[in-house]
């Protein structure tokens, strides 16, 4: 049993998807920064918990 979920989220700077592994115990609530995968710059996340699942908010790093 994997503790992690897959999630991807959107780059606000060359729009294409990243992969993302999310920790429900520790990942939720959290602002955290990660670079693109394909452009890399610094994207700003806030993974929150709906309740109806998993929401990315993904921001521009100098917004």
């Amino acid at each position: 049993m994997s503790l992690t979920d897959e999630a991807q989220f959107e780059c606000p700077y060359c729009m294409t998807y990243n992969d993302l592994e999310i920790d429900h115990e520790n990942d939720i609530g959290q602002q955290q920064i990660v670079d693109c995968q394909i452009c890399c710059q610094p994207i700003e996340l806030l993974v929150m918990d709906t309740g109806f699942g998993i929401e990315i908010v993904a921001k521009r790093d100098d917004e």
